[in-house]
């Protein structure tokens, strides 16, 4: 898919992208190309839905979970640390 500026320089984003991804969206800009980042109607709600499972534990067992497979993927990568 692609698109192109307006003599004003504004984008047009299709139909069917805009009902997929919303109407905001952050900019983030690169050496070599840019990327559009759908920013959510309600950050917080997207953050409590990504968080889901992690709502009623605590931040011990997350660390420990978060070292326990920074070990396995040493491990996978051969790096006996």
């Amino acid at each position: 898919m692609s698109a192109e500026t307006d003599a004003q320089g504004r984008l047009y984003i299709p139909k069917e992208v805009r009902e997929k991804y919303g109407q905001k969206y952050h900019i983030v800009m690169y050496e070599d190309r840019i990327e559009l980042i759908p920013v959510a109607d309600d950050p917080l709600a997207a953050v409590r839905e990504a968080a889901g499972e992690l709502h009623d534990t605590s931040v011990e067992e997350i660390r420990e979970d978060i070292e326990a497979e920074a070990k396995d993927e040493a491990a996978e990568a051969g790096g006996d640390r």
